[in-house]
This record gives structure tokens, sequence and C-alpha cells, in this order.
């Protein structure tokens, strides 16, 4: 086979994961990152089931391990502060839970020496031909590649250029949230707080060996509509909807304010009938977020790397063949995590969550725990072994 070479756009969690395995068999990869250096923010991610086992397969599992949060439960109280329920870590942080950025930086580690990552750019056009894909970028001189994977996210920009806007494919589960950075001031020694607020909730939960914690105050609306990128807005917005309310909320609120890692997003599930387009294909998030409530997105990210990788190696490179192939061994795994993200959301907030099209959070088996608590997502997949 002749080295392939193919651009990703998107360094955070699948492209980096693609990024190795695509190494291994022998492509030439270069990765191409809007923010200007690795983002070190972001909340804690969690691994479950296959998605441990393709850690393992990546011989990371060690590297990641050593940031775990070592989480050890979750106690659940009503905004005056009593307790409701407590929840093993299991629920909220799966069978390993790391933050984004540490996760981040143990991918880029791992794959920094073997594949190009240019940051600070993005891509601005694609033309396809026969022998390949002329990406032009915004600061970079245009260039050929055999492939292009759209690995950029929920909001991805390749998804756009190739398939068309967001709108066509973004399915709005009601709920609106924002996550940042605080000090640890309750004192929580790897443990997490869930406030249950009606169709409001704030989450509180120590990091990084209890030195630091991570908030969330997420409520269930379908009204906002403001520019992803205005934080001002963005803040306004969740100010507006927990003001008056009680536990530790007003001093949240304070501390959103002067933070400077705030993230704020609409919890969005995207479905399309194909994630591919000729020379180019999506991964991850891009071509099939759960939404957060499923708790599957990073076991989703690195399954589909390895398995994209895996089929791109056993065809050859003939991008058609192993395009197709993907599709066929992923589809089955993305239908039950983006259920688990209906179900979730239906579950955490009854009143505004979607709920999906199979019943929601009244179905058995998957349905809320007590308190309207969410249960720990499952779902299984049985992965293919590749030849490196």
């Amino acid at each position: 086979m002749n080295q392939k070479s193919v651009l990703i756009s998107g360094a955070s969690i699948a492209g980096p994961a693609l990024a190795l395995w695509l190494h291994r068999y022998g492509f030439r990869v270069t990765l191409v990152e809007r923010a200007p250096a690795l983002r070190d923010g972001g909340h804690a991610i969690d691994f479950r089931g296959a998605g441990v086992d393709v850690l393992k397969r990546m011989g990371l599992f060690e590297a990641v391990r050593e940031h775990d949060t070592g989480m050890r439960g979750i106690t659940v109280v009503d905004g005056a502060g009593e307790t409701l329920a407590e929840l093993p870590s299991e629920v909220m942080s799966g069978e390993l839970e790391v933050l984004r950025g540490d996760l981040t930086h143990v991918l880029y580690e791992a794959t920094r020496r073997d594949a190009e990552y240019v940051f600070g750019d993005s891509i601005v056009s694609m033309v396809q031909g026969a022998d390949g894909v002329r990406v032009e970028f915004e600061k970079g001189e245009p260039r050929t590649f055999d492939l292009v994977v759209g690995a950029d996210g929920a909001h991805s920009n390749v998804r756009r250029l190739v398939f068309g806007p967001e709108s066509e494919y973004a399915h709005d589960l009601g709920l609106r949230g924002a996550i940042f950075s605080a000090p640890n001031y309750l004192g929580l020694d790897h443990r997490g707080v869930l406030c249950r607020l009606g169709d409001k909730a704030g989450m509180f939960f120590s990091a990084r060996h209890n030195t630091e914690a991570r908030a969330g105050l997420f409520c269930a609306d379908r009204t906002l509509e403001c520019d992803r990128h205005d934080t001002a807005a963005q803040k306004r917005f969740i100010a507006e909807r927990f003001a008056g309310e009680g536990w530790e909320i007003p001093r949240l609120l304070d501390i959103m304010e002067t933070t400077d890692d705030f993230f704020f997003d609409t919890l969005t599930q995207i479905r399309m009938d194909t994630w591919s387009r000729g020379r180019v294909v999506l991964l991850g998030d891009a071509a099939y977020c759960a939404a957060p409530t499923s708790g599957m997105g990073t076991s989703q990210a690195m399954v589909g790397a390895y398995v994209l990788a895996g089929e791109l190696a056993t065809a050859a490179g003939d991008h058609e063949t192993a395009f197709t192939a993907f599709e066929k061994e992923m589809r089955d795994y993305v239908a039950q995590n983006q259920l688990l993200g209906r179900r979730a959301a239906a579950s955490f907030f009854p009143s505004g969550g979607e709920g999906g099209e199979s019943g929601g959070h009244s179905e058995a088996g998957e349905g809320p725990a007590a308190n309207g608590v969410p249960e720990a997502p499952r779902s299984t997949m049985e992965l293919k072994e590749y030849q490196v």
C-alpha cells in the first residue's frame, strides 16, 4: 500500500486517537486545530466498556489511569442541602474518569512525534478530486491529502463544509449547561455533590486530587438562541435562570463570573444517514454525538477511531470500502448510546428533556433511579481484531 496522507481536523480526543492508529498502520497524518494550543480546560470525562478495551489496546491505559479522578461517590441534595440519595461513582464516572484536558495531553504526547500538528488554523474549503482532496486553510498554504477526517466536535466545521448546515443534523435535547473551574472550597475528598432544583441542577466535584474543583449548572430550556461564542450572553442566561436558588448556587454564580475556562453549550445529538462523502469522513461527536447525558462520548470517540483506522488498514487504503465497513461496524453501538443519551436527558429533567422516540425515561431497564437520578449508562460492543 502506498503511504496515504490523511488530514484530521480537530486535536482533542477523536483526532489524536485516530492519528495514533493510522501511524501504526503506515499512514502519514496531519492534524489541524483551530485553537492556538492544546485546550487544558473542560469537565471530567469517563471510559466505559469498549472504550476501556480500546485504551488498553492503544497501550495508554496506565498513562491515563495516572490522571484518574478517583471519585468515590456522589451525594444528591435538594435546594436546602438535605441529602436525597447517595450514588456510587460508576453512575457519573464510569470505569475510569479523567479531566478532558489531562486526556488530551496524554494523547498528544503519544502522537506528537509521529504526526504533524498545526495549531491556530482551520479549514476554509475542500475540493475533492480523483486523486485527493485539495484543502485551503485560513492561514496556511493550500495542500492536497488523500483523505480528510472531521473530528472537530458536534459543531464540526468539516461537516458544515461537506454535508451542509448543522441545523440539518442537530437534535436539541432541551437542556442547556455550563461548566467551569472552581476552588474546592467545600473541601470535598474525591467526591461530588449533585443538587436537584426542579428543572435545574447544580454540580460540584473535586478534581486533581482535591486541589481544585469543577462546577456545572444545567437547566431544561428550549428558548435560548445565542451565539455560542458569546460568553457574556451565556453567563447572563445562566445567572438569570439560577437567580434566587439555594444550596451553593449563589456562590457558584459569583465564581462563574470570574472564571477563565467557562464552557457553555446546548445538549445536542448529531444524527446522520451517512458519515462519509467521497474522500471525507466524520468521526466522534462530529458524526454521532450522543450528548453528555449518555456518558458514552469519550468511549464512542475512542472506539470510532480504532474501527476507522482498522478498516482503512484492512481495505489497504480503499476509502470507499473502509468507510462503508466503518459505518456498518459502528451503527448499532452509536444507536445504543444515543438512546442512552435521550433517556438520561428525559430522566434528569422529566419536564424538559426530549426523551426520544423510544419512550424516554419511562422505558424499563434504563429509567431514572430514586429521585429522578439516572442509572449508570450501559451499552455493549464486541471489538474486532485488526492487524497492526
